[in-house]
């Protein structure tokens, strides 16, 4: 997949090449710092890899995989924003803020209506348009 989002900023990149992200540091991340860190790596890893999924990695001047934004989406009308995390270390520098630009100013989602689900930082996300609403869900069941 050709890289559509090379981004710099402090010492960091944001790419959606998926070949210099690392998935092992991505699951990894989610594991030990989400709240939804219970989900299996595995589901984590095909998720990742869907041919549904656009996935953004903030890389550090060195390379390593500091962080991730996942959009869901049909490719044509909807994308739902999920999984955006940056590692502890990482954080207070911008790079979630590197993370959703480069997602609402990717060529594609910049066309789609985009929707976001979380538990927290719902301050950070409305200064990205976001609006907190309840969203039905139902137990997940893997």
């Amino acid at each position: 997949m050709r890289d559509t989002s090379h981004k710099r900023k402090a010492g960091y990149r944001i790419t959606t090449d998926c070949s210099l992200i690392n998935l092992d540091a991505i699951c990894q991340l989610i594991e030990q710092h989400a709240y939804w860190g219970d989900r299996p790596t595995d589901v984590t890893r095909r998720a990742f890899r869907s041919p549904s999924s656009i996935v953004f990695a903030a890389l550090e001047s060195g390379g390593a995989t500091v962080g991730c934004a996942r959009v869901v989406t049909d490719h044509c009308t909807i994308g739902w924003v999920c999984d955006v995390i940056v590692h502890p270390d990482h954080r207070g520098r911008g790079v979630g803020s590197q993370l959703m630009r480069a997602v609402l100013e990717h060529a594609e989602l910049a066309k789609m209506r985009l929707i976001l689900g979380t538990r927290d930082a719902h301050e950070f996300y409305r200064r990205f348009g976001f609006e907190r609403r309840e969203m039905m869900r139902r137990p997940m069941s893997l």
